[in-house]
């Protein structure tokens, strides 16, 4: 049980039929719910901190926390940086105890992408860390990412196989269709599976990387507008496309707005049934057992990860 890095998980997923879940963690509530079903599934797992739940909740204390649920589970975990947005940021974390971090340079030029991710591989790989890059942009709003429509651009899979080469990064989040935050089509949803399969023939040992994959599942949208708090008809990336991308080297799927989502219709449902309730413990614990449910169904069905640990 400990903190490693994604490179045998990655190798394990890689030209598999299944995807390693790598979830968002803002508090402890987060992280017990997560941790607990990744255990009954006998799931690999990642963690990941966005630059939002680091100003929130400050790295030290993620940090101990996931050594806690390490040290309570048996769990080997991943604790990687979601959207590091410049060296700085990478290097804080390879220093703080992360095994794995994402330099997001995807808004820069692609030489000043190639440039700004090939300096943290250096740093972090002389220091045992493993990176994440992005080429192409996702639309849509999670935290600091905020990018619209017209600006995402999907990425060139030329681009790609060059961008591996001259960078040496260890995994590359790819853009094809899906996008942050929970509001990502407009009309049918449609992920471009022949862009992902030319991407994959090109860098085919290039463990590839899917942003903004949560699913929006409609049941926790409803319980949400039904407690309070009009959320407007979300759709989300559906779970038979996830599961087709395992197929062509998607190796590891970020999943965020779905836990919100669970957590906070359960936290609603607890105070609207109970309105005098003012114990923080009687409103946490539910949700942290509906984050349970949603990352055990994430596992079982999306992911198809139960077992491959």
């Amino acid at each position: 049980m400990a903190l490693v890095t994604s490179q045998d998980m990655f190798a394990k997923a890689l030209n598999s039929d299944y995807a390693v879940g790598a979830f968002n963690v803002n508090n402890m509530e987060i992280i017990q719910g997560i941790m607990d079903a990744a255990k009954e599934e006998n799931a690999p797992l990642i963690l990941q901190v966005s630059a939002g739940a680091r100003k929130y909740a400050k790295p030290i204390y993620l940090l101990k926390l996931v050594e806690a649920a390490i040290e309570d589970t048996g769990l080997d975990v991943a604790l990687h940086l979601d959207h590091g947005e410049d060296f700085e940021i990478c290097k804080s974390c390879v220093d703080g105890g992360f095994t794995s971090v994402m330099i997001d340079g995807s808004k820069h030029p692609f030489e000043e992408n190639i440039a700004l991710t090939k300096q943290v591989v250096e740093y972090a790989h002389d220091h045992g860390v493993v990176v994440e890059a992005e080429l192409g942009k996702l639309a849509g709003v999670e935290d600091d990412v905020k990018v619209d429509a017209r600006s995402a651009t999907f990425t060139d899979p030329q681009e790609a196989a060059e961008f591996v080469e001259r960078t040496g990064v260890d995994s590359l989040a790819i853009a094809i269709g899906t996008s942050h935050g929970a509001y990502k089509f407009k009309g049918d949803p449609y992920l471009d599976f022949e862009r992902l399969k030319e991407i994959h023939s090109l860098i085919p040992n290039t463990p590839l990387v899917l942003h903004g994959a949560s699913t929006v599942l409609p049941e926790f949208v409803d319980r949400c507008n039904q407690f309070g708090g009009e959320i407007p008809g979300a759709q989300g990336v559906p779970e038979d496309m996830i599961r087709e991308s395992t197929k062509w080297g998607i190796c590891k799927v970020n999943i965020d707005t779905d836990l919100r989502l669970a957590m906070t219709a359960e936290i609603r449902r607890v105070l609207v049934e109970s309105p005098a309730e003012f114990d923080p413990r009687k409103y946490l614990g539910p949700a942290r057992d509906a984050i349970t449910r949603m990352v055990q169904h994430k596992i079982k069905n999306v992911l198809n990860a139960s077992d491959k640990r």
